[in-house]
């Protein structure tokens, strides 16, 4: 009976082990916030360090350089990886994370956001309505685990 609870926690701890994946620097989940409570956390502060947990809204088709994770209200915070030193897997759509760096209020020009769109897989038409700059925060992660 031990032998097999000792097999079954080493088969438990294997599929765990293989279940995340670590881009970038090695950061833990430690201290790390929901992305619904990074807004305010940031509400005074031009930019900040923080550590933050959510779900994958969508990844750059084209090679894995970006990612927007879901914030509130239906709204979504891109992630770009410093100097792009890493990327993620373009799979990860729907996938909790935890990343670690810098967020920041930024404006976005209408040429990044067409950029960003057509990396996203957008067709010509919404990419076309892409017509003004866009505020929003802004994160740019030294590290990344995917769950």
């Amino acid at each position: 009976m031990r032998k097999l609870l000792l097999s079954a926690m080493l088969v438990t701890a294997t599929f765990i082990a293989k279940s995340q994946s670590i881009h970038g620097e090695q950061i833990t989940e430690s201290g790390a916030i929901p992305a619904t409570e990074l807004e305010s956390k940031l509400a005074t502060k031009e930019e900040m360090h923080a550590k933050v947990t959510g779900v994958v809204e969508s990844v750059c088709k084209a090679a894995g350089c970006w990612m927007k994770v879901k914030t509130t209200d239906g709204k979504t915070m891109r992630v770009t990886f410093k100097d792009y030193g890493f990327f993620v897997p373009k799979d990860i759509a729907g996938k909790t994370v935890v990343f670690e760096g810098i967020a920041k209020v930024k404006t976005t020009s209408i040429a990044m956001l067409k950029h960003y769109a057509e990396d996203g897989g957008k067709s010509k038409e919404e990419i076309a309505k892409i017509t003004e700059p866009e505020k929003a925060i802004g994160f740019v992660a030294t590290g990344v685990i995917v769950k």
